[in-house]
């Protein structure tokens, strides 16, 4: 089942943005939907380059004045 999350990383600049997303991703444990609030603009590249790289989906992409969501389908862990 999904849930959905508000991950705020206003007044972040990269790459503080994409590794919050990264520390909410490893404690995971179902598939979550989490919506990531920053003011840095580049957060639409770099969050879907990282969804890219580590497996996870890219749901959209907004820009909302001057705050940009970005919203990922994010999966947990995969155990050892």
């Amino acid at each position: 089942m999904r849930t959905a999350n508000i991950l705020d990383t206003k007044g972040l600049l990269c790459p503080l943005p994409v590794i919050r997303l990264q520390e909410f991703v490893r404690r995971v444990e179902s598939e979550t939907e989490v919506t990531v609030v920053a003011t840095d603009p580049g957060v639409l590249a770099d969050i879907p380059s990282w969804c890219r790289v580590n497996g996870h989906e890219l749901i959209s992409t907004k820009e909302l004045g001057r705050e940009y969501h970005v919203t990922v389908r994010a999966f947990p862990p995969l155990s050892v």
